[in-house]
């Protein structure tokens, strides 16, 4: 038994050493680097392409390549709340104000609220919430969880199967391995058939990521039992806390997070006065757990 476990102990660590040498081999098969793309390629960046791609350094300086190329052109750093605010109004997409127990931040994602119809601007409010909770990842995290609500979803709300694909296509190539895990709570019948369409888009590292989550499914409701503080979550979700939208308090923290990001960046160190913001695409909604 202690020759099996000094074994297991040996091949983590040479684990360790060969990823190691992984990420120096990748930076240095995508060449030199400047500005933005420099800043984005950090060490922690590169061993996520390198997680995506199974540690084949040739597909994820591919996979990296193509996402400094749409970073560039797409620009998603450079997105600012009021351009976005408006998709928000209902709270179909926003960071809430508390973390899982892994201390991940936590994306909650309601279809059902869905407002516009769309689908670029759709998929650029979401990849505005996407850069806005990396933004707000505790020291030390990668990775955040998604919660997903259903109430509300019908046919009308739903996102189209070729919106859906596009956005399964920036999540899986330009933010690999941030999602750790994404709940589906009590999603209805429709929304099953449904997902058997959009997992065609999937591939299987995030398949697995996705749990359905069902109140009268003991096993699953103790999945997610075991990565939330029942106090904290929602009720929406199986816990004992109440989901309150403050729209205009929600602005006023993203127009906050947009100085930030410009800060990081290296842009406008003011993107736009905070202080004339205060109703329609300026405003947005924020969840807050009272």
């Amino acid at each position: 038994m202690y020759l099996l476990r000094r074994k297991s102990k040996n091949q983590l660590e040479n684990d360790s050493s060969d990823h190691d040498e992984k990420v120096a081999e990748l930076r240095v098969a995508i060449g030199p680097l400047s500005g933005r793309s420099l800043k984005y390629c950090t060490e922690s960046c590169l061993r996520r392409y390198l997680e995506a791609r199974d540690w084949d350094v040739d597909k994820s300086k591919k996979m990296l390549e193509e996402s400094l190329n749409w970073r560039s052109t797409y620009k998603p750093e450079e997105i600012l709340w009021p351009e976005v605010a408006h998709q928000g109004e209902t709270g179909k997409v926003s960071r809430s104000n508390f973390h899982d127990k892994l201390g991940r931040t936590v994306l909650i994602m309601r279809p059902g609220m869905q407002n516009t119809a769309s689908p670029e601007n759709n998929i650029r409010h979401l990849v505005y919430m996407m850069e806005n909770t990396i933004l707000n990842l505790l020291d030390g995290a990668e990775q955040m969880s998604w919660l997903i609500d259903f109430t509300g979803f019908s046919l009308s709300t739903n996102v189209p199967i070729k919106t859906a694909r596009d956005i399964i296509y920036i999540l899986q190539n330009h933010y690999p391995e941030r999602l750790a895990v994404a709940f589906l709570y009590n999603p209805p019948r429709l929304f099953q058939a449904l997902f058997k369409a959009i997992k065609y888009f999937m591939d299987s590292k995030t398949a697995e990521k996705v749990k359905f989550v069902y109140p009268n499914d003991k096993d699953t409701v103790e999945l997610m039992k075991s990565l939330f503080d029942i106090e904290n979550l929602p009720s929406e979700f199986g816990g004992k806390a109440t989901l309150k939208y403050d729209h205009k308090e929600f602005s006023r923290l993203m127009i906050e997070d947009d100085v930030k990001t410009a800060k990081f960046w290296g842009f406008d160190e003011k993107p736009h006065d905070t202080k004339n913001v205060q109703s329609g695409r300026e405003v947005a909604s924020e969840l807050v757990l009272v």
